[in-house]
């Protein structure tokens, strides 16, 4: 028996007000950046291509928190901290609309499964590293 697997990587990007980085897909609402680590890619260059290439913005990443591991769909989502050093916000195909959001709000916009979660854990350092498992 085979089975794929797929790995994701997003990154929490935090500018220098302390605003959080997030895009508005098509499926999702408002989510962190992130998506498919492609072949032969690293899970670090995973996060910055694809923040880059959803909200214009470059990054440099600046911690590894942690994997939510989403059992029966069999994805490992990895998580990262990151902070702008580029770009211009920008959409794309994958996000109809980016900005830089206040945490409180930012928190409040983002609606999807257990996303604000995932959030919240990256920006709780005494959580890191973090691994939870979960069933849908």
């Amino acid at each position: 028996m085979t089975s794929k697997h797929f790995v994701s990587a997003a990154t929490i990007v935090l500018n220098e007000l302390n605003e959080i980085l997030l895009i508005k897909g098509p499926d999702r609402g408002w989510e962190m950046p992130g998506g498919v680590v492609e072949e032969g890619e690293s899970l670090k260059n995973a996060a910055i291509r694809e923040t880059k290439e959803e909200s214009g913005i470059e990054i440099e990443v600046t911690k590894f928190c942690g994997i939510f591991q989403n059992v029966p769909q069999s994805i490992c989502n990895t998580l990262f901290l990151g902070r702008p050093v580029g770009g211009e916000l920008t959409t794309s195909p994958e996000s109809l609309e980016v900005g830089f959001f206040p945490l409180e709000v930012a928190l409040e916009m983002v609606t999807w499964g257990n996303f604000r979660q995932r959030i919240e854990f990256c920006l709780n350092e005494e959580l890191h590293p973090f691994y939870v498992e979960f069933q849908l």
